[in-house]
């Protein structure tokens, strides 16, 4: 543990550097959550003592509980309110997000920290996906590259010139740690509260239903907290009465069900008005 504190430490001391020639006021971009990573990350770059600023860029589907907590205990992070809601903006889109149309992230967080060095809470042992990441990863011209930092480094003075508009370089100097041993930094090293959704069940926060989540993970969230059901129900009713839904929906609870499942629609349709299993 002491090795991988030191090690992120480290690499957050070397890449200020590149923070500042971007920022010279504010220096890194903190992409904050509220979540237990982020946490961690807020208060190594405390322990580093680099120059950062925090912001968390809200979706209109986060819960409650999180925000108050990040109020309380995080007052000097910056809460981005969306200019459109979630649901206002799946009607400007005509279709809700889903696990393969997944939007909303494109349109709620990857934008931010445009320019700018930003720092991000990922995890290699998150998922495969996050598995591929490395240390430093840069957006340019559309395309990702990953980089461990010494890499970086030797292209760093002809790259950042790149960097403009919706461009960025990314930093994740948490990339190499396990869950134990975020707990573990939070609980014993700096001894710091956590959102009280950990206490109650959630492995990871985010947004309420997220596409990603599972249909029992949807159906308890709108159980806790039915506005969001209810606004994701009025946002259905508003596709179909627009004629944006290409789907036989009999209705929108109908609708919601089926964006609930996470399901082809075939394979939903199947199952739940023709009582067979299809093997899509």
């Amino acid at each position: 543990m002491k090795s991988k504190l030191n090690y992120s430490i480290d690499l957050l001391r070397r890449a200020e550097k590149l923070a500042l020639r971007l920022d010279p006021e504010n220096g890194f971009y903190l992409a904050f959550s509220g979540g237990k990573d982020s946490q961690a990350l807020y208060h190594i770059a405390k322990m580093a003592g680099v120059k950062f600023k925090a912001h968390m860029n809200l979706t209109s589907v986060d819960p409650p509980e999180l925000i108050r907590f990040v109020r309380k205990h995080y007052p000097d992070v910056e809460l981005i309110k969306p200019k459109m809601s979630i649901y206002e903006m799946a009607k400007k889109k005509h279709i809700l997000p889903t696990r393969t149309k997944r939007w909303c992230c494109a349109v709620y967080k990857e934008t931010s920290g445009a320019g700018l060095v930003t720092l991000t809470g990922i995890r290699k042992q998150e998922s495969t996906r996050r598995a591929k990441r490395e240390e430093v990863s840069t957006q340019l011209r559309g395309k990702r590259a990953e980089y461990t930092f010494d890499q970086w480094s030797e292209h760093e003075e002809t790259m950042v010139e790149c960097v403009g508009g919706k461009d960025k370089v990314i930093v994740s100097p948490i990339i190499y740690w396990s869950q134990r041993d975020v707990w573990t930094f939070l609980n014993k090293i700096v001894g710091v509260p956590h959102c009280e959704l950990y206490d109650q069940g959630y492995s990871r926060i985010g947004c309420i239903c997220c596409p990603m989540s599972t249909e029992r993970q949807k159906i308890k969230e709108f159980a806790r907290w039915p506005h969001v059901y209810r606004n994701w129900l009025k946002t259905v009713e508003w596709l179909m009465d627009n004629g944006y839904v290409v789907y036989n929906f009999k209705s929108p609870e109908f609708g919601l069900k089926w964006w609930i499942s996470g399901k082809s629609f075939e394979k939903f349709y199947a199952e739940e008005v023709m009582q067979c299993k299809l093997n899509l």
